[in-house]
């Protein structure tokens, strides 16, 4: 399964790390396979990754 670049990023950021673990429902959902972080989560994580994210605290929105 190919990683979206904000899982990627994510996926680099907690790895070794003693971070919490993600709670499914709280911080994501699964929509069609893939992971759809909540806004709860995204601005907990505190920046914007600019993928464009459905939940996008930030008021960030990809164009084209």
């Amino acid at each position: 399964m190919r990683r979206t670049k904000a899982e990627e990023q994510l996926r680099q950021e907690t790895s070794g790390s003693p971070k919490r673990s993600l709670t499914e429902g709280t911080d994501y959902y699964l929509e069609n396979g893939c992971f759809v972080f909540t806004a709860k989560f995204l601005k907990e994580r505190g920046y914007c990754c600019k993928s464009g994210c459905r939940h996008c605290p930030y008021g960030f929105q990809r164009t084209g």
